[in-house]
């Protein structure tokens, strides 16, 4: 393929300005230049996937660097590179921009390649503009140049095996003036086309775009229409109309997260650090370096292998030390097919263990990207501060960033997902890398509705979907790449032998500020709904208000699994090196919702949740009731502050499901509007409170809801807002052995005092033998 020698492209007039250019021989017409250093190192970089730190690909997995230029693999629409570290800003002011194309498959009528300008959202926010569908497009579509609405045949021949853009803005008033110019690899002018628009309609992100169709979409997967793929190379972007941020570079180390933890043993306190890089190639250095900062100095900690599928390293330390905050650094060493070598860091800081006073813990769960980047909740965790962060599950949606979902086989999968999960750490990476963070897979994580994993058992039946079939839909190898992007830091697993079809587990324990928290997975052996009858058309859904789901509690159902009833029976009873305990986990023990999907969506129950099977809930709830655990969990979409009962009404353990970092499918809990039968409603008595019967016959005590109004403000974060999103906040006091609990809504500061920042009913603070049943609040 053709690759066009970089002096040719940095050919300018001595002294002379970006916009000034040189004669053309072949065809007499002005030769546009551009003088400065290509913004990307393809041409030294090794073949590999990830494009580099500058860009964002849409999809990652559709894209790799070949022989020294970014080649798109797929015929598929609206395939592009977004180039981070600039924005369009001042449109008032000149640019120009050029690019090297080559055209490598044609398959009918080539949808085009080039540029795209002026991509916005509806916050105009750098990240989030990557992932809109609108702009200016300046390009070469099917041997015509393109320049927003005009389009002008090519009046003179040009070779799709090498070829240059060059793209230039002349401020013009509250108007642009836009020249697009088609040149052959030695510069001469094929022909160009000019247009004028509007100032504003240049604002937002820069891109370059191979086949400019727009996406179709089927059934919620991406049709393709696109014909043609390109290769890009040499992309010079220059003019005053761009705002540079450097520190908006995502890699090659994207992000860290790190746990710390009392193993009660001579090890001490073990420190585990995950750095987290994009999918590299064989030829690149596969290896991350630690050093902590000791008295001045860099102390090397020596280096991990990345894991060439998760592209996670991860580093255990023993016996390290609690008392002192320690900074750290990782470092990646990007060698150049030159010979060259780049070094790049990601520092933050390793706290010290905070005894002695309050533990404040951030909860959140559930990010559904129609409100990413989450600016309002990232900024008040921030504010919070908190000691540490824990992420209960589905840190993607199958739907995030568009472009559908690749199920199998399990290489293109994993892409597909990682794809998925940077968006979580683009996000919240800067609460990470100063804390430590647990953060567990769900459902949505390993691309399914809904996970009842019966022990690691592959699905059967998959042409029914993945919502309401027992098993994993994914393969194990995918699955297992989803584990350790998320819990590779975590402590030490309990018992890392794995399940079925060699599925990692992840259950274990952290001890950390006088606390122990025991982390579960209450989806990994969970039986499906197939196993029983629910009387609907969906396996895991109860429609029927009179349906008895009693029938639903079989003899053999399995919740936790043994292996982790067995865990939590050792937990409850060692406190060894704390006075305090909570209990981690992806959901509720209890129905907490009336209402699914729509407003009216009425269901009696849904099996997705902790409140079935009953037997096996109640188990679960007895075993833990010793440990006087605080239950913190998620996946609900619905925030609930709730109490269980198993003999009777508030006999066992609080539980708190924060609010959804960005609420998509929505739940209610309106028993009222149902006259679903209840008794003593707290003092507050606010509505939809008191001591119920779920529909699943569980006893369940509701304190607090924060019901959401339903969605339909066109701004993200307005959305998001009405939805009932937001953040959940533990204070965790040993000395006075209480849990005060808050939750947050999404669009609000956290540090102005005004007391609708919270949904109704918070703050709570409960007694640690509240959660053995000894019930104090009301």
């Amino acid at each position: 393929m053709n690759n066009f020698s970089r002096r040719l492209v940095l050919k300018a007039i001595a002294g002379g300005a970006a916009l000034i250019g040189l004669k053309s021989k072949a065809s007499a017409q002005s030769s546009p230049q551009t003088t400065g250093e290509p913004i990307d190192d393809w041409g030294t970089t090794h073949d590999r996937v990830w494009l580099g730190s500058q860009f964002w690909a849409n999809p990652m997995e559709d894209w790799r660097v070949i022989d020294g230029a970014a080649e798109c693999q797929s015929l598929g629409n609206a395939r592009n590179i977004h180039l981070i570290t600039h924005q369009l800003t001042d449109p008032q002011q000149p640019f120009a921009m050029s690019v090297d194309l080559a055209q490598v498959e044609l398959k009918g009528q080539d949808a085009g390649a080039g540029f795209r300008v002026g991509t916005r959202s509806d916050i105009n926010e750098y990240r989030s503009n990557v992932f809109a569908n609108n702009g200016i497009n300046a390009g070469l579509v099917n041997g015509e140049l393109v320049l927003g609405k005009i389009k002008k045949p090519l009046k003179n021949p040009l070779d799709v095996k090498g070829f240059r853009l060059h793209l230039a803005s002349t401020p013009m008033g509250k108007q642009c003036k836009l020249t697009l110019t088609a040149q052959s690899p030695n510069g001469d002018v094929i022909d160009s086309v000019s247009t004028t628009v509007p100032s504003d309609q240049l604002l937002g992100n820069i891109s370059l775009v191979n086949n400019y169709q727009p996406l179709r979409r089927r059934n919620n997967q991406q049709q393709n229409g696109g014909k043609s793929r390109y290769r890009f190379s040499n992309w010079i972007v220059e003019g005053d109309a761009f705002t540079v941020a450097e520190d908006r570079k995502f890699g090659p180390i994207l992000w860290s997260m790190y746990s710390l933890s009392d193993s009660r043993s001579d090890e001490g306190f073990v420190m585990k650090i995950s750095a987290l890089t994009g999918p590299l190639g064989e030829e690149d250095n596969q290896d991350v370096e630690l050093y902590i900062q000791q008295d001045g100095e860099w102390k090397d900690l020596g280096t991990a292998a990345l894991d060439k599928d998760a592209w996670v390293a991860t580093f255990r330390v023993p016996n390290w030390d609690e008392k002192t905050p320690t900074p750290y650094k990782l470092v990646y060493r990007e060698r150049q097919t030159d010979g060259t070598e780049t070094a790049s860091e990601w520092t933050g800081t390793i706290q010290k263990n905070p005894t002695g006073r309050p533990l404040r813990f951030g909860a959140l769960t559930c990010q559904n990207d129609y409100a990413f980047p989450y600016e309002p909740v990232v900024n008040n965790l921030l504010k919070l501060d908190p000691d540490m962060v824990y992420f209960s599950g589905d840190q993607i949606y199958e739907s995030h960033g568009g472009y559908g979902i690749i199920r199998d086989p399990a290489g293109p999968a994993i892409l597909n997902y990682l794809r998925k999960y940077y968006q979580f750490g683009w996000s919240f990476r800067e609460a990470m890398r100063d804390r430590p963070t647990l953060c567990i897979p769900d459902d949505h994580d390993v691309f399914q509705g809904n996970i009842w994993g019966e022990a690691g058992a592959a699905m059967t039946g998959l042409e029914q979907g993945a919502s309401s079939k027992g098993g994993y839909r994914e393969p194990a190898r995918m699955v297992n790449a989803v584990h350790k992007t998320c819990v590779a830091h975590h402590p030490d697993f309990a018992d890392p032998t794995p399940v079925k079809q060699d599925i990692s587990v992840y259950y274990g324990d952290m001890v950390y500020g006088d606390v122990s928290f025991a982390i579960i997975a209450d989806r990994q052996w969970k039986s499906g709904p197939e196993r029983v009858d629910t009387g609907s058309g969906r396996a895991d859904h109860v429609q029927d208000p009179d349906f008895d789901t009693s029938k639903l509690d079989k003899p053999g159902l399995v919740l936790l699994g043994e292996r982790q009833e067995e865990f939590l029976r050792n937990w409850a009873e060692d406190w060894r090196g704390h006075t305090m305990k909570v209990l981690l986990s992806q959901t509720v023990f209890a129905g907490v919702a009336t209402h699914h999907g729509g407003f009216d969506g009425y269901l009696k129950a849904d099996l997705d949740c902790g409140g079935w099977p009953q037997t096996a809930r109640d188990r679960a709830i007895d075993i833990v009731r010793k440990s006087k655990a605080l239950h913190i969990n998620g996946d609900q979409h619905l925030t609930t502050m709730v109490q269980y009962g198993v003999d009777e009404q508030r006999d066992s353990n609080w539980s708190f499901c924060p609010p959804a970092i960005a609420v998509g499918y929505p739940r209610w809990w309106r028993p009222d509007e149902i006259e679903m039968p209840h008794q003593n409603r707290p003092e507050h008595d606010l509505p939809n409170t008191g001591e119920f019967v779920d529909g699943l016959g569980n006893l369940v005590y509701v304190y607090a809801v924060g019901n959401p109004e339903v969605g339909t403000a066109p701004n993200r974060y307005d959305r998001a807002h009405q939805k009932g999103s937001g953040l959940g906040l533990v204070t965790i006091d040993t000395e006075n052995k209480t849990y005060q609990i808050e939750s947050f809504r999404f669009l609000v500061d956290v540090t102005d005092g005004d007391p609708s920042n919270q949904f109704p009913g918070w703050p709570v603070t409960i007694h640690q033998e509240e959660n053995a049943g000894e019930n104090q609040l009301r």
